[in-house]
């Protein structure tokens, strides 16, 4: 029997509240964004299965897993690094022992721009925003005595992503651990360097040989590792939109599966592994939204447009964070209700993984107490909250299914514009993608210095703020901050040093000239980094045979 249409709202009666509205709020009735009120459809029954369907099946608009938290939790990932390698594993010990899940690695900058800890370039940056790791030494510190065969490890580290990798799988093999066996992600997104974060060393048509040397060798030979996790949560950090970040990671996705499929990988060998990651801001349903499009959106292009045929190819799995430009220095305290929403609407979003953000990182590396409690912000959601318990508990509302539309259609549009300059790594050299979110950045920052969006304690409800100090001994009321201090970094130095000074040098000499080889012959490298960092070559002296061979890219535009 065929089901019969819903008749739409009276239309007398909906007059009737938009005059209401417009008398009780004047032009503030769509603000300029969105509708006040959001019907529902024409035929809500129909325009449900077909757009939003049921959970774990095709548009997967609802979640990859049909049972999604009821069949298991998110992970919960503490993303950490700071001052050495033996600092950071306490770190990581301490998170584990307290109920994480997955570790999550943070690398200083010498580390994710290939320079060792003693070059000149490193000075003063050493172990300040992550982990200083140059050795293999370095890594087996690390890593030392975690359960490398039951934890999957995250490593967001995207330009020397390569040396990463095989400095991680040689630790793991040394440990018992084989390469099929070792499970986890690597970032490995260089294109969006060139957007919004910066770290890049070599021009990108070199890198993004590098990162799909990477993908192949790991989709022959780390089969539960996940070889990419394209990242939009630094470019919304730059002052993207929802659309924004939902457009400009699909792009990007789309050049890495054209440029691994002109390797001649097959689309449904390597797509299951491919994965991304956002973030979660503050505007609450459209969040929710955004995970929801992107969703929908991937499984759409990777069907229609690439042709894949296995389901798990269709789904997008992600990892998100809540967001680091949201945490305020003014009542820092604040930011732990930011993350708490933040990191709610990525649950109720249907993420695969989960980093909160401790309440002092807007002034510096978190120490263990508020890592703790990020920690136990996720456990809060995750036992006493109840949102796990049903399935996509916001699907259907009208307001979240229109948003979702929304930020799909817009979405499409972008990619249209991208697909038109010659798709994102040509867009990415034209400066289009960052040009578009400094626009949206400056919007911002102009609307919060009119007072038009407000920032709690910052340009509103100020009243109160204490004379801050990241360090209270120093004077002032504050939380105590995490110190690096200028010994950890000499320290550092010196181990370094003493790493080159016990090796094999005509074994490492050897092994980083077949590697110069393998690259100019345009092999994969990655078994020729292996072998070098096996002999004790550091990443800075493996990322300098790339320096010499492609070049260091240089920006053709600032703003």
């Amino acid at each position: 029997m065929a089901r019969s249409r819903r008749p739409s709202p009276e239309p007398r009666g909906r007059a009737r509240w938009e005059a209401d509205a417009r008398a009780a709020i004047g032009d503030r009735v769509t603000g300029g964004r969105l509708p006040l009120l959001v019907d529902a459809p024409d035929d809500p029954d129909a325009a449900f299965l077909e757009r939003v369907g049921f959970p774990g099946s095709s548009p997967y608009t609802r979640g990859i897993q049909p049972t999604m938290y009821r069949g298991r939790l998110w992970t919960l990932r503490q993303y950490s690094g700071f001052g050495s390698a033996a600092a950071t594993n306490r770190r990581f010990h301490f998170l584990l022992d307290g109920g994480q899940t997955g570790l999550s690695v943070a690398f200083d900058l010498p580390t994710q721009n290939g320079y060792d800890s003693d070059h000149a370039r490193a000075a003063g940056e050493v172990g300040r925003c992550g982990v200083p790791i140059a050795s293999l030494g370095d890594m087996r510190t690390l890593f030392r005595g975690l359960p490398l065969d039951r934890a999957t490890v995250s490593m967001t580290i995207n330009a020397t992503a390569p040396i990463l990798t095989a400095l991680l799988v040689a630790v793991a093999e040394e440990s018992g651990v084989p390469r099929a066996r070792l499970g986890g992600t690597v970032q490995n997104d260089i294109l969006k360097e060139y957007v919004a974060r910066g770290t890049y060393i070599y021009p990108p048509a070199a890198s993004l040989r590098l990162a799909v040397d990477l993908i192949e060798f790991a989709t022959r030979e780390m089969p539960q590792w996940n070889y990419i996790s394209v990242s939009g949560y630094h470019m919304r950090e730059a002052g993207a939109t929802a659309v924004q970040e939902v457009a400009f990671t699909l792009g990007n996705a789309i050049a890495y599966v054209r440029a691994v499929q002109e390797r001649g990988l097959d689309l449904d060998e390597f797509l299951p592994r491919l994965s991304f990651f956002f973030s979660a801001d503050r505007n609450f349903l459209e969040e929710v939204a955004k995970y929801r499009a992107a969703r929908r959106l991937w499984a759409s292009i990777v069907g229609e447009t690439f042709g894949a045929r296995n389901a798990r190819s269709k789904q997008l799995r992600f990892h998100t964070q809540t967001a680091g430009s949201s945490l305020t220095a003014q009542q820092p305290e604040l930011n732990v209700v930011r993350t708490t929403l933040e990191a709610l609407s990525a649950v109720l979003g249907g993420t695969q993984s989960l980093h909160t953000n401790a309440l002092d990182e807007a002034l510096g590396l978190p120490t263990e107490a508020s890592a703790r409690l990020a920690l136990r912000t996720q456990q809060i959601l995750a036992e006493e909250s109840g949102v796990t318990n049903t399935v996509d508990p916001l699907g259907g509302a009208y307001e979240i299914e229109y948003l979702t539309d929304r930020i799909e259609r817009e979405a499409r549009e972008y990619l249209a514009r991208i697909e038109e300059m010659g798709g994102a790594l040509r867009a990415i050299e034209k400066g289009f993608l960052a040009d578009e979110i400094a626009r949206e950045a400056y919007r911002t920052a102009r609307a919060r210095e009119a007072r038009e969006e407000i920032v709690v304690g910052v340009n509103e409800f100020t009243d109160g703020n204490p004379r801050f100090s990241l360090f209270p001994e120093a004077g002032g009321r504050g939380v105590a901050g995490q110190r690096i201090t200028p010994a950890e970094e000499r320290r550092q130095v010196r181990s370094v040093r003493s790493w080159r000074a016990q090796r094999d040098p005509e074994k490492c000499r050897g092994a980083l000239e077949r590697l110069d080889r393998a690259t100019r012959a345009g092999e994969n490298v990655l078994p020729s980094v292996l072998a070098a960092v096996g002999a004790g070559a550091t990443l800075g002296e493996v990322s300098d045979v790339w320096r010499r061979f492609f070049g260091e890219h240089t920006p053709s535009r600032a703003f």
